[in-house]
């Protein structure tokens, strides 16, 4: 059985998480999920037009496989492996991680350079915890 929606971050965590997230891709910011290898997770953030619906269980646990991203890759030619981005029908999803931490955030439609942004912000602030 999965872990249940907790609070997992302290106030001045999650207003950071979502100040670097609006700061850098605005108003295509869906929704932030903050969540840690044992499954415990947090939505930090959902637009005020969306749905509080989505099965965040079954995504947590998908997105806990990206713990393993780093070693699966390690070596590559491809050099480090740094972000994951999902394309959807209506938006995108893109998950970072470090150590034992992770987040996943739901965008809008986005450009590279964006996503290349807001991966670097997310991964700052997880690389300090």
């Amino acid at each position: 059985m999965a872990p249940e929606q907790t609070t997992v971050l302290d106030e001045r965590d999650r207003e950071e998480l979502i100040s670097a997230t609006r700061t850098t891709i605005g108003d295509q910011l869906r929704s932030i999920t903050y969540f840690t290898d044992d499954g415990t997770f947090e939505q930090v953030y959902l637009r005020s037009d969306l749905e509080a619906d989505a099965d965040l269980t079954g995504f947590v646990d998908y997105e806990q496989l990206g713990f393993g991203a780093r070693t699966a890759y390690r070596a590559s030619e491809l050099g480090e492996y740094r972000f994951t981005i999902r394309v959807f029908e209506r938006g995108f999803l893109v998950r970072v991680t470090s150590g034992d931490v992770g987040v996943f955030l739901t965008t809008d439609g986005l450009t590279v350079q964006d996503f290349e942004e807001v991966a670097t912000a997310v991964g700052k602030l997880l690389a300090q915890e």
